[in-house]
């Protein structure tokens, strides 16, 4: 398929995390006439069941390309103007392995080899693909990762910390408050501690952010609730060591902070010749933990669209990353 009617095929296949199988299917079914033209293999590797990666290499791969196949919810399909393709996962990722895939078969025509595409699940959620990979390397030197950059390689990237945050109290009528003892109230004090806590900052990255994302409790209007839960995510340019310290001093004697997610900020290569920026978002690229090589952080799209009503990606940076990613390889191949 040609570069946008690909990208748009892809958008079209619903791919929520968990439900990755029928757009994996058909990446294979796009990937093994290149695999079986220029001498490559196919392979997809379960992660569980009914969940797979896609792999496909050329010769021992020493660059490897790689992103994630599943979205976000909620899906909606395709469509085009003369600017963009529009749809969820135009931008991330389904634009960029449509690029990818592009820019691997012009490679392939040219007789490059040294060459694999590794397509991966879960990122969204979890990075299942990502850890599952990690554990089952092949050698490669290079990882260059796919996510929405504006066509810049990122040289670091935000780290991610996540907590649930429970509080426990009594229930009692709430005529009687007194008798109660309200786990909302107290959540709302370890609320208030972890919004004053310090944040750090970094030359490059910038600041640290927080996130109270939701906030859960209670059982009626009239009855003193017994339990509460918020879910906050920290946004780190560091290890996350001085965070978690402090909400471990916001929750105590009031409240129980569960850790659910902990990536490292990372720094990465800048090359010469690509514009470079700084992204906020995490990725994959802690959980691959250089397992498939050093990794490089590149794609089209705005991150700014992406998980939006409005996402999309411009045509105009689907074809110049077609070029980039090529020029990015052969540099890789020949350093």
């Amino acid at each position: 398929m040609k570069l946008f009617a690909l990208t748009r095929a892809l958008v079209d296949i619903e791919s929520v995390t968990g439900n990755e199988k029928q757009v994996g299917l058909f990446l294979a079914d796009q990937l093994r006439p290149l695999a079986e033209r220029y001498g490559g293999s196919l392979e997809l590797l379960e992660v569980e069941k009914d969940r797979f990666n896609v792999f496909a290499s050329w010769g021992q791969p020493v660059v490897t390309f790689s992103t994630h196949i599943d979205t976000v919810p909620p899906f909606f399909p395709s469509s085009e103007d003369d600017q963009f393709i529009w749809g969820r996962g135009a931008c991330d990722t389904k634009g960029i392995i449509a690029a990818m895939i592009c820019a691997l078969e012009s490679l392939l025509e040219q007789g490059v080899r040294g060459l694999g595409l590794l397509l991966v699940v879960g990122e969204e959620r979890n990075s299942a693909g990502a850890f599952h990979a990690a554990a089952h390397p092949r050698g490669s030197r290079y990882l260059i990762n796919g996510e929405p950059t504006d066509n810049r390689l990122a040289v670091g990237s935000k780290g991610a910390l996540r907590y649930e945050i429970d509080a426990h109290g009594r229930m009692a009528h709430s005529a009687y408050p007194h008798l109660g003892d309200s786990a909302i109230l107290k959540l709302l004090d370890v609320l208030q501690e972890l919004r004053r806590i310090p944040l750090p900052e970094d030359p490059v990255l910038g600041a640290s952010t927080l996130n109270i994302g939701t906030i859960s409790g209670g059982r009626a209007p009239n009855v003193i609730p017994d339990f509460a839960r918020a879910e906050v995510f920290f946004r780190l340019v560091d290890d996350g060591e001085s965070i978690k310290r402090a909400v471990g001093q916001a929750v105590e004697g009031r409240a129980e902070a569960r850790q659910i997610l902990c990536v490292p900020a990372v720094r990465l290569r800048a090359v010469d010749g690509f514009e470079t920026t700084v992204v906020a978002y995490t990725t994959d690229i802690p959980a691959f933990g250089g397992a498939w090589g050093e990794p490089l952080l590149f794609g089209p799209g705005s991150i700014l669209l992406a998980h939006t009503a409005e996402e999309r990606v411009p045509k105009r940076q689907l074809v110049e990353a077609v070029e980039l990613y090529q020029r990015l390889a052969r540099r890789l191949l020949t350093s």
